[in-house]
């Protein structure tokens, strides 16, 4: 594992109007050409957190797709951020991995937030995605996933000698009304996972009336922040130390004594 560069894309999401936010938080990305490995997006940020997928889905041959391979390439880093897509009658809401060279990962947000009707309009992933990059074991999740422990659950593989993962991304649109969960959850994930956590949110209001106060974070293994937003638009850059993620793991190895158990999905 080398020593890995985060960049957190804090901004105020367009509601509904795709080519304005592929303006947007592409200028917001070419601010870190060369000077990052990993830019991190918030949820749906193509058109805000919505329900009016009909309108507002693309598919993955569609315009914002391209333009996020494109730009990947154009900035030298992964780019990270959730869609919504379109497959047949479906309807997802996709995170996409794109790495500089045009390949590409897929998740899509297993966890769909009932109290929003998300249910009623999209479909729910089925498995957990894991991707790697500089020698860092990356899982990769998308906003009220948080709230699912067993879900997120960082076991150790005996016989490869591995941790599931590393470091844990969540995407969101997290309204203000319920920051005090998103900061504590997202301390929670790191101290039960022995992992460092982001969590990168978006800002402003959305065109349900929802407003959003940022409090996009990095965290450590411990939960201590190494950098917490504001609720204004901010792009920031961390850079995780693997040498002192190791250090804890062996001092407090806290996942000696945890349950085994079996995820069914």
């Amino acid at each position: 594992m080398q020593a890995l560069k985060v960049s957190l894309v804090q901004g105020a999401t367009r509601w509904h109007d795709a080519a304005a936010n592929r303006d947007y938080y592409g200028a917001l990305a070419r601010s870190l050409t060369g000077q990052t490995d990993l830019i991190v997006l918030p949820e749906t940020f193509t058109s805000g957190f919505t329900n009016e997928t009909l309108h507002q889905a693309e598919t993955m041959q569609g315009e914002s797709f391209a333009w996020l391979k494109s730009l990947a390439q154009e900035v030298g880093s992964v780019i990270t951020g959730s869609m919504v897509i379109r497959e047949g009658e479906r309807c997802v809401n996709r995170l996409i991995w794109m790495r500089p060279d045009g390949s590409f990962e897929l998740y899509d947000k297993r966890h769909l937030f009932r109290m929003a009707k998300e249910h009623e309009r999209y479909a729910g992933g089925d498995r957990r995605l894991i991707v790697e990059l500089n020698g860092w074991r990356i899982l990769p999740q998308v906003c009220y996933d948080l709230r699912f422990p067993v879900w997120l659950r960082n076991r150790y593989d005996k016989t490869a000698q591995r941790f599931d993962y590393d470091l844990a991304i969540f995407v969101a649109n997290w309204p203000s009304p319920r920051r005090e969960p998103w900061r504590t959850l997202l301390r929670a994930r790191a101290l039960e996972n022995l992992a460092y956590v982001v969590g990168v949110n978006r800002v402003g209001v959305d065109g349900n009336d929802l407003s959003y106060s940022g409090d996009s974070a990095v965290l450590d293994f411990v939960g201590a922040p190494l950098v917490e937003l504001g609720a204004q638009e901010q792009v920031v850059t961390v850079t995780l130390d693997p040498a002192a993620l190791a250090a804890h793991r062996e001092r407090f190895p806290a996942w000696m004594d945890a349950d085994e158990f079996e995820l069914k999905v």
